[in-house]
């Protein structure tokens, strides 16, 4: 009698720099997606210094001194008033709105397609698939896998880096960071910019 192995998927442990990429695309899709709540707040209060590039430390380091003297309803109130109103927001948060593309395909219609042929569903449901929160939480479960999935190889990151968030990030970070009403925000807005800078070079060097 023949036994029949079962198929097993191995999955390497993330590397320390690809997980904190995970990280800080997660953080990032967090606070667009809807304002800090008082947890979220006290937890990035108590968190440590980071190291290496010196622009994202700074900006981590004002998040981080930011987040312990902010309350949530503070958060909650500036949140609203940034974002609130589809198309009639103070600052927009869709890709969409930032992208300059030649084509006359809007953006979600690319996004979809492109998210469709790497295997996911649209990240955030309850939202256009523009929104920032949706591409960077994309862009997480591409960088970390999760749920029996691995990683997507580097080239895959970097195409739909390229392609959806590479262009309008930047932009809404700027925006965002002159926004009249943003306090926290210009501190996310700082991490955002920071980090945007530090993805598009590491794609060069690939």
């Amino acid at each position: 009698m023949s036994a029949v192995a079962a198929p097993v998927t191995l999955h390497r442990p993330l590397p320390p720099e690809e997980a904190a990429r995970a990280d800080f695309y997660a953080l990032l899709g967090r606070l667009l997606q809807s304002p800090p709540d008082g947890a979220l707040l006290a937890q990035l209060a108590r968190a440590p210094a980071i190291e290496g590039d010196s622009e994202l430390a700074r900006a981590w380091r004002g998040l981080v001194q930011a987040s312990g003297a902010m309350d949530a309803d503070a958060a909650a109130f500036e949140h609203e008033s940034l974002f609130a109103g589809f198309g009639k927001a103070k600052v927009s948060i869709y890709a969409g709105f930032y992208a300059r593309g030649t084509t006359p395909e809007h953006p979600r219609v690319r996004i979809l397609r492109d998210l469709a042929e790497l295997g996911l569903a649209p990240a955030c449901p309850t939202e256009p698939e523009d929104h920032f929160a949706a591409l960077f939480e994309a862009m997480r479960v591409l960088v970390a896998g999760g749920a029996g999935r691995d990683p997507a190889p580097l080239e895959a990151q970097k195409r739909f880096h390229e392609t959806h968030l590479a262009a309008a990030w930047p932009r809404f970070a700027q925006a965002l960071a002159a926004a009249e009403d943003a306090n926290y925000y210009r501190h996310v807005a700082a991490l955002a910019a920071a980090f945007a800078a530090l993805e598009a070079e590491s794609f060069k060097l690939e």
